[in-house]
């Protein structure tokens, strides 16, 4: 005898993800839930994407995905039409038009323990414990923060730590930028996926040998690097966040699976950084 597995419907595909990523972990000023999608839908297949754009969507819409799980918003910003006239607009009317669910964990699943920076860290080397680089107030056992705070197995030279990290993170034409002495030695390492020069403050206070985060912008790193610290390792944002997808897709499919569903998911690798080229100086003919 065979059972077929059964197929949840959206409502209950966002509360199993939810479970996970409670949306009351999200910042105040933070956009996470379901976008759009008709609750009552079945969902068999959940494509995962770091960000909502259009190449994403068509992605999900030609593999016959009922859902997408996005990190970053599609209206994290207040607007007042979506028409067609506009990217945004044009998403959502493909999304709607071909029965396609949009699903957002953005900062949730930041602070989540495992969270996104978790997977970061697992990326790039890390060996636990890890702890919250920031901790969130609310957590009173003190798991939950953005950030994560690790060690290596094994100290290694920053160069060496940094050419780790490139290879365990997608490629993108930014790679990975670093700032500090290619030969000193990195034991301890703190890591925040996304944009993260707000915590360089408390990288400076963990301790730590380096800080691996994206996003660094000119002034805060330069006067970081001035007053001496941390190494500080400048990754692209899509690139650090998109370790957490296949860490969310398994952890999605375990909570459904606790109340008797399947969901087929796919990690999308299509790479959906900001920057699609970089170009080195080329030096004066001799």
């Amino acid at each position: 005898m065979t059972t077929t597995a059964h197929a949840p419907t959206l409502a209950e595909t966002v509360a199993a993800l939810e479970r996970v990523y409670p949306p009351s972990w999200a910042a105040s000023w933070d956009a996470v839930g379901l976008v759009c999608g008709d609750p009552g839908q079945p969902v068999r297949k959940v494509l995962l994407a770091v960000d909502p754009v259009a190449e994403v969507v068509e992605e999900a819409v030609q593999w016959g995905a009922d859902l997408v799980i996005t990190h970053h918003p599609l209206l994290l910003r207040g607007v007042t039409s979506v028409a067609a006239t506009t990217p945004k607009g044009r998403t959502v009317h493909r999304l709607i038009g071909t029965g396609t669910a949009l699903y957002t964990a953005h900062t949730n699943a930041d602070t989540a323990d495992p969270g996104v920076s978790d997977a970061l860290a697992a990326a790039v080397g890390l060996a636990g414990p890890l702890r919250p680089l920031e901790p969130d107030p609310g957590d009173p056992d003190g798991r939950r923060g953005i950030g994560r705070v690790g060690a290596l197995p094994a100290p290694m030279s920053l160069r060496a730590f940094a050419e780790q990290a490139a290879a365990g993170l997608p490629a993108t034409a930014a790679g990975v930028r670093v700032s500090g002495d290619l030969d000193r030695t990195v034991r301890t390492v703190a890591v925040s996926g996304g944009a993260g020069d707000s915590l360089l403050g408390a990288a400076r206070a963990a301790g730590v040998d380096a800080y691996l985060t994206s996003d660094l912008r000119h002034h805060p790193a330069s006067e970081f690097a001035e007053q001496g610290g941390p190494a500080l390792v400048d990754t692209a944002h899509f690139a650090s966040e998109w370790p957490w997808l296949p860490d969310c897709a398994a952890r999605l499919a375990g909570a459904l699976a606790d109340q008797g569903d399947t969901v087929e998911t796919h990690v999308s690798t299509i790479v959906t950084d900001a920057w699609t080229r970089a170009f080195a100086p080329v030096p004066p003919a001799s």
